[in-house]
């Protein structure tokens, strides 16, 4: 090798590095923006069913509810609960806080029904989809959503005590009742997400919704290329977790997928979660906030 190509060679060398230096410097002064990610939800769901059954009162219902406290922490979102006993059972909700200004909640129950009356009443369910699913979205969100982007103070609502109406005499939607009648100040808007996981995702109007606000939502879907999920076409009443928020006069959306064939029975398991049916609502809700809802 010639004085002159060895030159050359080590000033290539030099250059090189350089050149990885400066994109090392720059990756480190400008990280990628988070972005909600189906896979990391998805394990959220796991972990969540790796408990057990889940119903009100139960060890693996609070074990649920401690789950969610550490991984908000651990996030640096300011925990609370809301404790109270119904029909001799312990429940707990579990409200994560970040931010300023006007609040918006976004809420999803933990709890799992003690009974699969839709097949067989005397097994419980394990609520991959009916629970999991909408905590999960709700704890990936705690993770991704960029806080300076956020112009409201959020709160991430799980609700304990929704799923066992007509059990026993119980009610549905224990939990974020009791939420609404000791809220402290009154939220801009209320998104609930329930069953959202399907593979079969068809996220339909729910009729007992805001408009204004469901709109805003199922318009974001449409930008983002989910127009065969969110579906532009009312189908459901459903009596869920917004329905407490919105007879106060706050605005509150259901983002459910009832058409579920899985919902009240044994087969309500992990395998039928999807991972890209949690990141699409996940990505809405991410858009959602951090654009602004007072722009909806």
């Amino acid at each position: 090798m010639n004085r002159f190509y060895l030159r050359w060679y080590h000033g290539m060398r030099m250059t090189a590095a350089l050149v990885v230096m400066v994109m090392s410097l720059a990756a480190c002064g400008s990280p990628e923006p988070l972005v909600f990610d189906g896979e990391a939800a998805y394990a959220h769901v796991q972990a969540q069913c790796d408990l057990g059954f889940r119903p009100t009162g139960s060890k693996a219902g609070w074990a649920t509810g401690d789950y969610i406290i550490s991984y908000l922490t651990k996030r640096g979102w300011t925990v609370e609960t809301e404790e109270f006993t119904y029909q001799g059972a312990s429940v707990r909700n579990v409200v994560g806080r970040v931010g300023e200004g006007p609040v918006v909640v976004l809420g999803a129950h933990y709890d799992t029904r003690r009974s699969a009356d839709q097949e067989n009443a005397s097994v419980p369910v394990m609520g991959a989809n009916d629970g999991a699913s909408g905590v999960a979205v709700l704890l990936e969100l705690a993770r991704t959503l960029e806080r300076d982007a956020l112009q409201n103070q959020v709160w991430l609502a799980f609700f304990d005590a929704e799923d066992n109406g007509h059990l026993d005499g119980w009610e549905w939607c224990v939990g974020s009742s009791y939420m609404a009648a000791h809220l402290g100040v009154t939220p801009e808007a209320v998104v609930v997400v329930d069953m959202v996981g399907d593979a079969d995702q068809q996220l339909f109007l729910e009729r007992n919704s805001d408009v204004s606000v469901q709109t805003r939502l199922w318009e974001i879907a449409a930008t983002l290329g989910y127009t065969s999920t969110f579906v532009s076409e009312y189908r459901w009443a459903m009596m869920d977790d917004h329905v407490p928020f919105a007879r106060r006069g706050i605005p509150a959306v259901d983002i459910i997928d009832f058409d579920y064939p899985y919902w009240h029975t044994t087969q309500d398991t992990p395998d039928k979660v999807s991972v890209e049916s949690l990141e699409r609502v996940g990505r809405v809700l991410e858009v959602w906030l951090e654009e602004g809802t007072r722009n909806r």
